[in-house]
C-alpha cells in the first residue's frame, strides 16, 4: 500500500536510535538548549530573523493571533479574511478569540486566494490570513501590496508548504508571521510540533510571553529586565509575574532533539517532493478528466501532498475508487470548503456560496508525497494520474 504517511521521520531508523540515545542520556527533557538549537536553525534555514517553536503546528496559529490581539494590531470582533479551502485550526482561532471570519473562495488554477479574490472582501478587513495550499500560492507579491497599501495584516498558515518558493523568496516570508507544522507526515516531523516565525522583534517577544503562561523568563535579558522594572517587581515576585494573556504552548526537547536531526534533512526532503511534484504535474499534462494548475509563477512547488480535482462529481468517484484498488491511501484535499464544516455552520452564519471550494470540496482527493517513495510506487502514481 502507497500510505499517505509512510513513516514517522526521515531516514526513520537511524533518528529513532538516535532519539533512545538521547531521552536515556538527559535529566532536563522540558523545553531547553535543544528547543533554542532548533528555533534558531529553523529561522536560518527558513530565512527569517526570529522563530518560535511550539507543540504542534494548530496551537501555532492560535498563539499568533492570541499575540496579535495582545499587542493591539488585531481587535476584537475584527474582520479577517481567511482561505475557504483550509484546515479547521485556521478559522478556528478566529473564532475562539473573538474576530470575524471572512471565507473567500479560492481559485482553481492555484487552489489559493488571489488578489482579485481578496479585492472583493478587502473593505473592513485588519488582516488577511493565507493558507499556502499544499506546496501552491496565488499571486503572493500582489497580495502583500495590497495588504500594505490598505493597512491590512498579512499572515500566512505556511504548514503545507515548506521549502516552496515564488519571487525567489520561501512561502512563509510574505507576512508579518507565518506558521508551520511538524506533525508526522509533513515536510519536517518532530511527531508534533510547530513554528512561529517573524522578523518583527516585538511581535518575537510577545509570542514568547504568549508561548508560557505569560511569564518573562524565557525573553532576551533585556526586555526581561524592563519588563519587571515597568511593572515595579523583584526578581522573586517575577518568577510568577504574568504580563500578558497566554497559555502553555511549550514544545519539549524530545521534540526539539527531532526537529534538530531532522531539520539537517531539510534540501533532501525539499529536493525529493519538488521532483515528486513536478513528475505528477508532468502525468497529470494530458488527463481532460482532472483540473490542471497554472504554477507558472513559482520558483519551486514542494507540498507534502499531491491534490487532484477532477471535473465532475462522476469522475471523482471512479478516480478515488482506481486509487484505493490500486493501494493508494487517499484523502479529501484538506478540509475541503471550511464552511460546509459543521463547526463552522454552528459558530458563523454564512449563507454565501464559493462554487470552486465547493468543487474542490466535492471532486477532490489528494494523497502523499513522500521524500522516500521508491520508483514503483512513483510509476504506479503517475500512472494513475494519466488516466
Amino acid at each position: 500500500m502507497i500510505k499517505l504517511i509512510k513513516s514517522s521521520f526521515h531516514r526513520e531508523a537511524e533518528t529513532k536510535r538516535a532519539v533512545a540515545e538521547f531521552v536515556l542520556s538527559q535529566d532536563v527533557l522540558s523545553m531547553s538548549e535543544q528547543c533554542r538549537a532548533f528555533e534558531t536553525a529553523f529561522a536560518e534555514k527558513q530565512e527569517r530573523t526570529y522563530a518560535v517553536f511550539v507543540a504542534n503546528g494548530s496551537v501555532a496559529n492560535l498563539l499568533l493571533i492570541q499575540a496579535l490581539l495582545n499587542q493591539g494590531r488585531l481587535r476584537r470582533g475584527g474582520r479577517v479574511g481567511f482561505c475557504a479551502l483550509t484546515w479547521p485550526t485556521n478559522v478556528m482561532p478566529l473564532i475562539q478569540l473573538g474576530l470575524e471570519p471572512v471565507a473567500i473562495d479560492c481559485e482553481l488554477d492555484t487552489l489559493n486566494v488571489s488578489p482579485e479574490a481578496f479585492d472583493a472582501h478587502i473593505a473592513g478587513c485588519q488582516a488577511l490570513f493565507l493558507t499556502n495550499v499544499l506546496g501552491f500560492c496565488d499571486d503572493l507579491p500582489a497580495l502583500r501590496r495590497m495588504c500594505d497599501d490598505r493597512g491590512v495584516l498579512l499572515i500566512e498558515d505556511n504548514c503545507e508548504a515548506l521549502g516552496s518558493r515564488t519571487n525567489h523568496t520561501l512561502l512563509g516570508n510574505f507576512g508579518v508571521a507565518s506558521t508551520f507544522s511538524f506533525f508526522v507526515g509533513h515536510h519536517l516531523s518532530t511527531i508534533e510540533g510547530g513554528m512561529v516565525c517573524t522578523d518583527d522583534e516585538e511581535l518575537y517577544e510577545q509570542l514568547v510571553i504568549s508561548r508560557a503562561h505569560g511569564w518573562d523568563r524565557n525573553l532576551p535579558p533585556a526586555t526581561r529586565e524592563r519588563l519587571r522594572a515597568e511593572a515595579r517587581v523583584d526578581d522573586f515576585q517575577a518568577k510568577y509575574t504574568f504580563y500578558d494573556l497566554a497559555s502553555n504552548f511549550r514544545p519539549t526537547e524530545i521534540n526539539g532533539f527531532i526537529g534538530n536531526q531532522q531539520i539537517r534533512y531539510w534540501d533532501e526532503i525539499v529536493g525529493a517532493r519538488v521532483a515528486n511534484f513536478e513528475r505528477f504535474q508532468r502525468a497529470m499534462a494530458g488527463n481532460a478528466d482532472v483540473l490542471h494548475y497554472d504554477l507558472s509563477h513559482m520558483d519551486t512547488v514542494s507540498n507534502f501532498a499531491m491534490p487532484v480535482v477532477c471535473r465532475t462529481p462522476e469522475l471523482a468517484r471512479k478516480y478515488r475508487s482506481e486509487f484505493e484498488a490500486a493501494g493508494v491511501e487517499i484523502r479529501p484535499v484538506i478540509a475541503g470548503d471550511i464552511t460546509r464544516q459543521p463547526f463552522y455552520r454552528k459558530y458563523v452564519q454564512d449563507t454565501a456560496e464559493r462554487p470552486n471550494a465547493r468543487l474542490v470540496h466535492t471532486n477532490g482527493f489528494y494523497f502523499g508525497n513522500n521524500p522516500e517513495m521508491n520508483e514503483e510506487e512513483l510509476t504506479t502514481l503517475c500512472d494513475l494520474l494519466a488516466g
